[in-house]
């Protein structure tokens, strides 16, 4: 039924993938929801179904969006191993001018792909840093990056790796940028 909200597949193991992640322990997670480590242990083997309120929260502490965990169009049967173009899970950043959607099927893998769409004169405004691995492809547009300080302009086919580095972005033209992202251990 179309406008109805459900949860992704496989919202338990994303869940625990994005706990992990964050070097969070069920106790430290289900402490910071106020829910016991039982409840939460079966919300992770999908043994319980978290009411939308709880999503909201489990968000909110694992610094995502809710729609990570809310499936958008998919097709039954190619579930956790089809991502159509126009059923790709919103996520991410709360960066102005910075769109993401998860191109991998869900997020149990020791990596994700992500596909980020760059608005014209976007900006990280403060370095950031991650404790993750990545390896980025610039699909379209102009990118320019600063690793540990040290800035890169980037073009179509270029590529760049991260490795926990200190990082800060720009998009300085008038035209949007695509990146695809393949990070490890996943982070949306």
């Amino acid at each position: 039924m179309r406008g109805e909200q459900k949860t992704v597949s496989s919202l338990g193991a994303d869940i625990r993938s994005l706990r992990k992640a964050r070097k969070m322990t069920l106790a430290h997670l289900s402490a910071a929801l106020g829910r016991s480590v039982g409840w939460l242990s079966q919300v992770e083997r999908d043994k319980s179904h978290p009411a939308i309120a709880d999503l909201r929260q489990i968000a909110e502490v694992l610094d995502v969006s809710i729609s990570s965990f809310l499936q958008v169009g998919a097709i039954p049967q190619e579930e956790g191993l089809i991502v159509r173009a126009d059923a790709r899970r919103p996520i991410g950043s709360r960066t102005e001018g910075l769109t993401e959607a998860l191109l991998s099927p869900d997020l149990t893998d020791d990596f994700e792909v992500i596909h980020s769409s760059f608005a014209p004169y976007s900006r990280l405004k403060e370095p950031l840093t991650r404790p993750t691995q990545e390896v980025c492809y610039i699909v379209s547009g102009q990118f320019e990056i600063a690793l540990d300080g040290k800035l890169f302009s980037l073009n179509p086919g270029d590529s760049f790796r991260l490795r926990g580095q200190k990082f800060q972005w720009w998009n300085r033209h008038d035209t949007p940028c695509e990146i695809v992202w393949v990070i490890s251990p996943p982070i949306y």
